[in-house]
């Protein structure tokens, strides 16, 4: 799919409150409820736009401590792959996991409550699929964070 500029500034908008009505993004970017509805749509429909969620303030749910988890493993096999990938997927304190370049294998971005349930999720992990090598570094303060693209 091809975006042109009013569906990036539509994109924009969803990305900063999706809750907003069609007739409301309409009049911001001078378009006809109906317009932005068939472009949304498409964009949908193209998987341009993945999901509508609500971003939860996780101080609120006790959920103040943000780890970044650094995983190195001797194996590379295609078995122990998918053990890790589902183990994180398990765990809804795991908010990403990547393979990497360089030295780190594996990185984790999780959010707990604090250093005892850091460790709970660590114990829970290394039970579940061997690894060579993990260690967490503690955000101490959040300097920028958004889930927006740049457009």
């Amino acid at each position: 799919m091809t975006l042109d500029d009013l569906d990036r500034r539509i994109l924009a908008i969803l990305q900063v409150d999706s809750s907003l009505g069609l007739e409301e993004i309409g009049e911001r970017i001078g378009l006809s409820r109906n317009a932005v509805w068939r472009r949304i749509r498409a964009m949908d429909e193209a998987g341009v736009i993945r999901a509508r969620v609500a971003i939860l303030d996780p101080e609120k749910l006790g959920l103040g401590l943000t780890v970044f988890i650094f995983v190195r493993t001797r194996s590379h096999a295609p078995d122990w792959l998918d053990r890790f990938a589902s183990a994180t997927r398990e765990m809804p304190e795991i908010q990403g996991a990547y393979r990497m370049t360089g030295d780190l294998d594996y990185l984790i971005r999780a959010r707990v409550a604090d250093v005892a349930a850091y460790d709970a999720l660590y114990q829970r992990l290394i039970r579940k699929v061997e690894m060579t090598d993990v260690s967490a570094s503690f955000v101490m303060e959040n300097l920028k964070e958004t889930t927006a693209l740049p457009l």
